[in-house]
């Protein structure tokens, strides 16, 4: 009976029992595409990534899977995958191979102990949005403060500017509707805040589940659409809240470097703890 091991952290927060959970399958390779997603399906996280050795640059190449479906790019599995892989392998870098490419993670270290990643992201491409009022209506929201636009590293997104922090919170959406409204789209990122200072909720019914605790993939977009429409400097690094109505608050950090005319480099870091081991026997 074959057994396959699993590691689960807690992603974008040093504190376990917080975060967005994620589920490491460290060796995949008896695994068919049919199994991973029916793994993924009994974990019901938001993702679960799946282990597999390396075919180019990379220490390992990895793939992800929601409860619905693959993803060929997220930010929480890369981060939690990089704090699983590199403790034991004692490196400073890891490097994991995704179906958009290899994606490079600076790790920071306290002795032995791994506290803070950061990862350079595919650059995405950025898009109007069609059905803009009738995803407002969804949302239960009046309006958008900046343009409403899809964002795209793999991964697809669109972006709703609200008023404050507290508009954000209390976000009570029509899911059904938006399942509808944004069928080829991972979700819907909602959004406010200053300065450096942001707080984010991401709905993403098309993915099996209601509300993403914590999206590293969506939050690089995010200091890209804000540099560009003038809320933050090119440059700056902001700090992200999200998943504080799931009671499973994230913090993440994003940073987006070059110009509106030429993206250079987008970083998104945050921490992860280890909080569980298994395996299942199928």
């Amino acid at each position: 009976m074959p057994s396959f091991r699993y590691v689960v952290a807690d992603v974008f927060t040093d504190t376990a029992l917080t975060g967005n959970q994620l589920a490491v399958f460290t060796d995949a390779r008896e695994l068919d595409d049919a199994a991973m997603q029916d793994l993924a399906r009994e974990m019901n996280l938001s993702e679960s990534v799946f282990v597999f050795p390396s075919e180019s640059d990379g220490h390992a190449r990895i793939r992800i899977f929601t409860p619905a479906g693959e993803l060929p790019f997220a930010g929480h599995p890369i981060l939690g995958t990089a704090f699983v892989l590199a403790g034991p392998l004692s490196l400073d870098e890891i490097r994991l191979e995704t179906k958009m490419g290899t994606v490079p993670i600076g790790l920071e270290r306290e002795g032995p102990r791994i506290v803070f990643g950061r990862m350079q992201q595919p650059l995405p491409a950025n898009r109007p949005f069609d059905g803009e009022a009738e995803l407002l209506a969804a949302l239960g929201v009046e309006g958008s403060e900046l343009p409403v636009e899809v964002y795209d590293n793999g991964p697809s997104f669109v972006y709703v500017c609200l008023p404050s922090k507290e508009a954000v919170a209390a976000l009570r959406p029509d899911l059904t509707r938006l399942a509808d409204l944004t069928g080829g789209l991972v979700g819907t990122m909602c959004f406010a805040g200053e300065g450096r200072s942001w707080k984010t909720r991401m709905f993403a019914p098309n993915s099996g589940i209601a509300e993403d605790p914590g999206t590293g993939s969506a939050a690089g977009p995010l200091a890209l659409h804000l540099a560009r429409y003038g809320r933050i400097a090119f440059g700056d690094e902001i700090e992200i809240e999200q998943g504080t109505e799931l009671k499973r608050r994230c913090t993440l950090y994003a940073r987006v470097d070059g110009s509106a005319e030429q993206v250079e480099r987008i970083e998104v870091g945050g921490s992860a703890v280890i909080v569980a081991r298994g395996e299942f026997r199928l």
